[in-house]
């Protein structure tokens, strides 16, 4: 990977979003957000992204649909960090069936964010 690291932040809450930014820019990360899973795939189809944290419930369109239509539309995809407050079985082997790399419930401590994207990129450069 050259150059900083880009995450894409998709959240409808701008009250996570801007927790999750200020836990992540101190890491040296280059952050974008979306508001909406719409959103999100607009931003995805104009720019490249190391990294997808992306939430599941969403008005218009979940997380698991975003994530479905960029496998359907898309050649490659970022790895994907599901963070939500969804934490059925039902929810984490719908994550897991997605493909995504981990599976965060909120509320999650900076350190399990750091190490879920830390780990996630190593993989993701190891491939």
């Amino acid at each position: 990977m050259i150059g900083p690291t880009r995450i894409l932040i998709v959240d409808d809450e701008p009250d996570t979003v801007g927790l999750i930014e200020i836990t992540l820019k101190p890491a040296g990360y280059l952050l974008d957000r979306a508001f909406s899973g719409s959103e999100a795939l607009r931003k995805l189809k104009d720019q490249a992204y190391d990294l997808i944290l992306m939430d599941v419930m969403m008005p218009e369109i979940t997380g698991f649909d975003v994530v479905r239509l960029l496998h359907e539309q898309a050649k490659t995809i970022p790895p994907i960090i599901f963070l939500t407050a969804k934490s059925t079985s039902e929810d984490l082997e719908m994550g897991k069936t997605l493909g995504a790399a981990a599976y965060i419930v909120k509320p999650a401590t900076r350190g399990q964010l750091l190490d879920a994207i830390k780990a996630t990129l190593n993989k993701a450069s190891d491939a």
